[in-house]
């Protein structure tokens, strides 16, 4: 998120300060006008009058259980609270400092995610992140230094992924000099296909992205065909191109509910996979994971070796200092649950997530596009021109709490405003019922207005043209 330039002098005084704010009862020492918001306070405040106005500007915020729009998990058991701040204050590139969190805890989880993705080597090698946008670009970064090497290709390098991928990908092409030949969804799969994709391939081509649970409606790629097609260029052109899976939204579901599905190290292509940590793997933000197939997937120029701070380490990170306290989090989670308690989990979101979707659509406004079979996602659209959009909607039910997006779907299927629900663990059928009731209200009040000709409480047609 990027702060903007604020012209202070174009402001009036009661935007520049914490007006009054509790100043009469906690704060002796500050200016008659109030508390300065963008310049440091002249004199400092009681630690409680700090807590309350931060604690109070916050209040505008939605609530997290109510945001159905994010992956991102909201919470964890006590002793996972614990742990965390335990670990708050460590930094986790400190391994001289903290060489059990470090080197233990962390190895043991990049082995314990190899495995779980069906590799098969003794020791694997891989990074914690900030989330997965850091681990994707990582590991693209990697792809591009072994094509580099291999002399394979002499123009500028691409990389080949879906417009329904994630921005960090477009990101990545911008920043690292990259070619990004972006593969059109298909309307009706919604996914990229194999045709699409192999017209965009060649020499140059450093890697192709797969993405396990796309962020637009929660589309699986078709990884095994994509995996047969490298293997074909491979065979009769001696291209090595690699697939990274982006299995941020699905890496933590689908090996415990779908164990015989492959997507993963069992096809030979798949070199390198990432996984968000703070979405199904049940922890806080923000933490991602990068595991490679094999150690020769990770270029070593790469890696860093440094030495000030206690004795030499490697860094392969784009970053250099970061959080142990969730990493500690999410190896309580690995112990605590297990397999068969991620699968419990896992599987109690789809039972939720589908029985939702079910809901929705027996109020018969929506077709539905995606009713959370495999993911926990569900993403629907408009049957017939109702008289109001899908984002008046989503506004409408920002009323009652609930944050649900509505926007368009990109190129090739631009057309199509949909809305999508993302279900997450503490989501339960008696919210979920809830959720159904208020949506029927919303349209119900919606359509009434439209048929009353009364002004539309919502967003201007251009306002829609903005957003999609």
């Amino acid at each position: 998120m990027i702060s903007r330039k604020i012209n202070l002098e174009s402001l009036d005084e009661s935007k520049k300060h914490h007006v009054g704010a509790y100043s009469a009862r906690y704060i002796q020492k500050t200016r008659e006008k109030g508390i300065p918001k963008y310049e440091f306070p002249e004199e400092g405040m009681s630690p409680r009058a700090a807590y309350q106005l931060v604690h109070d500007e916050q209040s505008l915020d939605g609530n997290p259980f109510l945001n159905l729009a994010s992956f991102v998990n909201t919470w964890m058991e006590p002793e996972a609270d614990k742990l965390v701040m335990e670990n708050i204050g460590k930094n986790i590139i400190d391994i001289f400092e903290y060489p059990q969190t470090a080197r233990v805890i962390h190895h043991n989880i990049v082995n314990m995610l190899g495995r779980l993705f069906n590799g098969h080597h003794t020791d694997f090698v891989g990074t914690s992140t900030a989330g997965s946008s850091e681990a994707i670009m990582l590991g693209l970064l990697a792809h591009k230094w072994n094509w580099k090497k291999s002399g394979r290709g002499t123009d500028k390098p691409n990389i080949i992924f879906g417009n329904d991928a994630h921005v960090c990908w477009d990101k990545f092409a911008r920043y690292f000099d990259v070619d990004a030949r972006k593969v059109p969804i298909d309307k009706d799969k919604r996914t990229i296909t194999t045709e699409a994709a192999s017209e965009r391939i060649d020499e140059n081509t450093i890697c192709v992205g797969c993405v396990l649970g796309t962020t637009f409606t929660g589309s699986i790629s078709p990884v095994k065909e994509i995996n047969d097609l490298l293997l074909e260029y491979k065979k009769e052109k001696g291209w090595d191109i690699p697939i990274h899976i982006d299995a941020a939204s699905g890496g933590f579901i689908l090996p415990f509910t779908e164990p015989d599905f492959e997507w993963d190290f069992r096809l030979e292509r798949v070199k390198s996979v990432n996984v968000s940590g703070h979405k199904y793997g049940l922890t806080y933000p923000g933490l991602g994971w990068l595991i490679f197939r094999d150690k020769n997937d990770l270029p070593e120029d790469l890696i860093f070796h440094v030495n000030y701070l206690g004795e030499m380490e490697d860094s392969y990170t784009l970053n250099f200092s970061g959080g142990s306290a969730i990493v500690a989090a999410q190896y309580y989670n690995f112990l605590r649950f297990g397999r068969a308690g991620y699968t419990r989990i896992m599987k109690k979101i789809l039972d939720v997530s589908q029985d939702l979707a079910e809901k929705v659509d027996r109020l018969g406004h929506f077709e539905m596009l995606n009713k959370g079979e495999r993911l926990p996602i569900i993403a629907f659209r408009q049957k017939e021109e109702a008289g109001y959009s899908l984002l008046q909607l989503s506004h409408k039910l920002r009323e009652r709490g609930w944050i649900i997006p509505a926007y368009c779907l990109p190129e090739n299927a631009e057309d199509i405003e949909i809305m999508r629900i993302v279900v997450r663990e503490n989501f339960t059928p008696d919210m979920a019922a809830i959720l159904v009731d208020d949506l029927e209200k919303a349209c119900q009040f919606l359509e009434n207005g439209t048929k009353s000709g009364a002004e539309k409480p919502c967003p201007s047609e251009k306002d829609m043209a903005h957003i999609c």
